[in-house]
């Protein structure tokens, strides 16, 4: 594991309504943010973004924190999350990637055996530390914004390195899995290593929470999941966990197609599980309790799917309204969707979502 760097003293932020949400408390409205909030959704985005390629706009300090805050600003979402890209710790690290518009990263030398796992560099804390620099600016940016900071979880990183990009069916990397476990694992220890670094780096600079994205998860079977991945995974939740400092810092977890997963993704180590659009949030609540009942009750966050956000303003009103209802039979709901916002979507209704959630659920 890499040696962590000092931690800026947490900001008070006691009375965030995510971090009150996020510790099973009750805070004094529902909170509510957005996957990919600050994103090509927002024109104000596609204009400062514009001519510039994504990893180098992950790398710019004073361009991270003017993206990230759009979102802040224009609808009044109860948090920030860093802009980024899960990808970024492999480039900075060193590994011959891009992310091809249309497609999505895609990798110069796919990892596909023992010999390729073994030169697969790692991540220092110094490849990250514009990201750091990023993260000090919103801290004077956000005021009592609470911040997030995120990373891709081992597996997904391991099957864009295996596929070489962006796969439906993911063949080749569950062919590893399967057929060479012991390079399997070494490939996700080695992952495990970069995830942490990059998300001590962002605990270091001061962000209030963090969220490990394993986008991928969900197109694997529960038995595989415990077996090939689960491990993985909560090593990264203990470091973070380990790390001085960070007591308190609330641990999200979220993929795409995990409703099988959902016991285990919160057995890694998570102190609130994401929850896509496939499973209501009261049913999502009931299976974490049965899957760990000594854990207490749960915290979720979730889970309006992001196509419906076409439908026009009543049925979207409808299901907001669903959610919420749905979320009061968890321990704690933080209002999202069941996966990112789509490049299309009208930012407005966006606006007037936050607005409904925070005026149904005012305490």
């Amino acid at each position: 594991m890499t040696n962590s760097a000092p931690v800026t003293p947490r900001r008070d932020l006691a009375d965030a309504p995510l971090l009150a949400a996020a510790r099973g408390e009750t805070p004094r409205h529902t909170p509510v943010w957005f996957m990919r909030q600050a994103g090509r959704s927002l024109p104000e985005y596609r204009k400062v973004r514009e001519g510039i390629p994504m990893l180098q706009s992950c790398l710019t300090p004073d361009l991270v924190c003017e993206i990230t805050a759009q979102p802040v600003r224009r609808h009044g979402v109860d948090a920030a999350i860093l802009f980024s890209d899960i990808v970024l710790p492999l480039h900075a690290a060193g590994v011959g990637l891009d992310i091809v518009a249309g497609t999505g990263p895609v990798v110069a030398e796919p990892v596909r055996t023992a010999a390729d796992v073994a030169t697969l560099p790692s991540l220092a804390p110094e490849q990250v530390s514009k990201v750091g620099d990023a993260v000090g600016l919103l801290l004077d940016e956000l005021g009592s914004t609470p911040l997030i900071g995120f990373a891709g979880a081992p597996f997904t990183l391991a099957s864009y390195l295996v596929e070489g990009g962006p796969s439906r069916n993911h063949e080749r990397t569950k062919a590893l899995m399967h057929s060479e476990p012991a390079t399997w694992h070494a490939l996700l220890e080695k992952l495990a290593d970069t995830t942490l670094t990059f998300l001590r780096t962002q605990l270091a600079a001061g962000v209030d929470a963090i969220q490990l994205f394993d986008s991928w998860a969900g197109a694997l079977s529960l038995r595989d999941y415990r077996e090939f991945v689960l491990p993985h995974s909560r090593r990264i939740f203990e470091g973070v966990a380990e790390t001085p400092g960070t007591a308190g810092v609330p641990k999200i977890h979220f993929g795409v197609g995990t409703g099988e997963l959902l016991g285990s993704m919160r057995s890694a180590g998570a102190d609130v599980v994401g929850v896509d659009w496939r499973v209501p949030l009261d049913t999502a609540a009931q299976r974490l309790r049965e899957a760990a009942p000594e854990q207490g009750d749960p915290v979720v966050q979730g889970n309006l799917d992001p196509a419906v956000l076409f439908a026009g303003w009543e049925p979207v009103e409808r299901e907001v309204r669903r959610i919420l209802a749905e979320g009061r039979a968890a321990g704690g709901h933080i209002f999202n969707l069941g996966h990112g916002v789509l490049p299309s979507t009208d930012p407005g209704v966006l606006t007037r979502v936050v607005e409904l959630v925070h005026a149904e659920s005012e305490r």
